[in-house]
């Protein structure tokens, strides 16, 4: 039987890569940032080696993992979190 489910509400952290902001992402990164390649952040995620490109957010999940997410989809998924 295809059951139906969502995502649960979590909160992660973000930042868009601007090309501007290189030293903040890396820092974001941290042991997870690899190098540049042609303007591209290269980061070690848990699927293996993948490429930040101008204007997509690196997320840190739930486990302090560090992943690209195209704008699109990031913005499909997720909506900023307002302090209180």
């Amino acid at each position: 039987m295809i059951k139906r489910y969502k995502k649960k509400p979590v909160v992660i952290e973000a930042i868009q890569y601007t090309g501007k902001n290189w030293e903040e992402c890396v820092k974001f990164c941290g042991k997870d940032f690899i190098c540049f390649i042609e303007n591209k952040l290269l980061i070690n995620t848990l699927e293996g080696q993948y490429r930040a490109s101008l204007g997509d957010y690196i997320i840190k999940g739930v486990k302090g993992e560090v992943y690209p997410c195209k704008p699109e989809i990031f913005e499909m998924t997720y909506e900023e979190v307002k302090s209180v």
